[in-house]
């Protein structure tokens, strides 16, 4: 399968972008390399390989979740400047 001159124009045209006519060969040609390739991964055997999501086999590494003591709404707002009915008292700034 190759991709034609028309064809990276009307690619072009539908990402909304104009290229010299030396800029849309060099894509042609950038774009049958890229297909060459990928006919060559084709050609390998892969029927008894697992589909993987990564290359590597990567596992996020997280601490357990367990339940602790927090602190009371009292002692969260003992510290703010200002405070009203346990909330946090700050200036309005929407007019």
């Amino acid at each position: 399968m190759a991709v034609s001159i028309q064809e990276v124009e009307k690619i072009a045209k539908l990402a909304k972008l104009s290229f010299s006519p030396e800029e849309k060969e060099k894509f042609t040609e950038q774009f049958n390399q890229i297909l060459a390739y990928i006919e060559q991964l084709d050609e390998l055997d892969t029927k008894n390989i697992e589909p993987t999501a990564h290359v590597l086999d990567l596992k996020n590494v997280m601490r357990p979740d367990k339940a602790e003591t927090w602190l009371t709404q009292d002692k969260v707002v003992a510290n703010a400047p200002k405070s009203k009915n346990g909330f946090f008292s700050v200036p309005k700034v929407i007019g």
